[in-house]
């Protein structure tokens, strides 16, 4: 098959045009002909992902956990499951403290350029200290309660709500392992023809992703510079340094932590991987979403890496939802670099309360653009630094969660490779089929 018919190179095709007609648009004053014409076409392809999250996280999870032969394998593969996402998560955080008390990129930042950014991103920074302050307001239990829907059909009506219909999900595909088989039988078949037909929908979808990712860029950069491409350069000025600790930091725990697991505990190369998966994040940049991306990334792992749909159908969506690495990585680096420039010093103490908080807030960030930034007021406010300190780094948030949400997808995919390596559950190599 030529190169360029091949998915990935049409996607960074798509990519890489959706950020030069950006950048004309901006330096020519087209924002609002993009606004109305061309970003409407990426917001369609970004629903029509989402449109299929929820279906695809309750077909595939049912049957993922009600085709295990006993309770014990579901807690086995769980429990290891949990257990690597809170450790790479850790990771993560410790590489991101390291790097920004390191290089120390807040000390760069002039007195004057630090008011100017205080003052233009102060509204953007209030509604996230309000809706910050809600999510504070709550007890420590709090977020297990709200893991528990009251309503499953409430749950299912919007992708913020994921870890509920994984719970629900889990507990249905638990109730199916505990009947006589030949009584849930007409059930699973229902979700396993749900689950085809989902599948079937996203190779659909992904015929649209050159186009869908095109407009998706053009329409983020006319959105950060408007008409005035220099106001994207004055702030790579002001925060580039910032950028560059959190970029190394994340290219860091992809290819240390994520390289070293997938050369050392499964039979795959590390090339091979991110061929594979190169669709995947792609798509995870230009929506920012891991929710979003979740249909790309079960179907590379299932036919690109040899994945079993068992193991798959559970690791993936729960990573989705609770494995934040990139998100957590940037959190530890924003945090003290807010302090660095405001002119306060965090101890150890203090920083390690940052990897704690971090660690519990990743679980309940949701996999949607910008989430991040409301777990970040938490740890702010956790360790004394003004929370209203979120304004410094608002004006590049955008561009940055692109980069964290590749990070956060990448390791949901290294984590299931390495759970179905364990489980003697991924494919031997020579058996997938040829990659397009």
């Amino acid at each position: 098959m030529p190169w360029y018919k091949k998915l990935h190179w049409q996607i960074i095709i798509g990519l890489v045009l959706g950020l030069i007609f950006g950048v004309i648009a901006a330096a020519q004053g087209w924002s609002g002909f993009t606004s109305d014409w061309i970003a409407p076409w990426g917001e369609i392809f970004l629903r029509l992902l989402l449109l299929i999250a929820v279906p695809l996280v309750l077909g595939s999870l049912i049957t993922g956990v009600a085709s295990l032969s006993d309770l014990k394998k579901l807690s086995r593969i769980g429990g290891k499951t949990i257990a690597i996402y809170m450790g790479t998560t850790v990771i993560a955080l410790i590489i991101g403290l390291v790097l920004v008390n390191l290089l120390e990129p807040g000390a760069g930042v002039p007195e004057d350029m630090r008011q100017k950014l205080q003052e233009t991103y102060a509204d953007q920074a209030a509604a996230g200290l309000e809706t910050a302050a809600q999510a504070a307001a709550r007890g420590p239990l709090d977020p297990i309660v709200s893991m528990v829907p009251g309503n499953f059909f409430e749950a299912a009506s919007s992708n913020r709500n994921m870890l509920q219909v994984v719970f629900f999900a889990i507990f249905a595909g638990i109730a199916l392992l505990m009947i006589p088989r030949e009584k849930a039988r007409p059930l699973l078949d229902v979700f396993e023809s749900l689950n085809d037909m989902i599948i079937r929908m996203v190779e659909i979808i992904m015929l649209f992703a050159p186009i869908g990712v095109f407009a998706l860029m053009a329409g983020t950069i006319t959105s950060i510079a408007g008409d005035d491409l220099g106001q994207i350069m004055e702030l790579l000025r002001a925060l580039g340094f910032y950028c560059i600790v959190v970029l190394l930091g994340l290219i860091t725990h992809m290819t240390v932590t994520y390289g070293t697991m997938v050369r050392f505990l499964t039979p795959r190369s590390i090339g091979d991987f991110m061929r594979a998966l190169a669709p995947a994040q792609l798509v995870a940049f230009s929506t920012s979403s891991s929710g979003a991306t979740l249909p790309v990334t079960m179907e590379r792992c299932e036919k690109e890496l040899g994945v079993s749909e068992e193991v798959s159908s559970f690791v993936l969506p729960l990573g989705a939802t609770i494995n934040m690495d990139g998100t957590g990585l940037y959190q530890a680096v924003a945090a003290v670099f807010i302090a660095q420039t405001m002119g306060m010093d965090l101890d150890l103490g203090a920083q390690m309360t940052i990897v704690f908080t971090a660690v519990l807030a990743s679980i309940g960030t949701a996999a949607v653009p910008g989430a991040g930034i409301i777990m970040l007021v938490i740890i702010l406010e956790s360790v004394g630094v003004p929370s209203a300190g979120i304004a410094l780094i608002l004006g590049v948030d955008r561009i940055l969660d692109m980069c964290r949400t590749v990070t956060n997808v990448t390791g949901d995919a290294t984590v299931a490779v390495v759970v179905a390596a364990s489980e003697g559950q991924l494919l031997d190599k020579s058996l997938l089929p040829v990659s397009n």
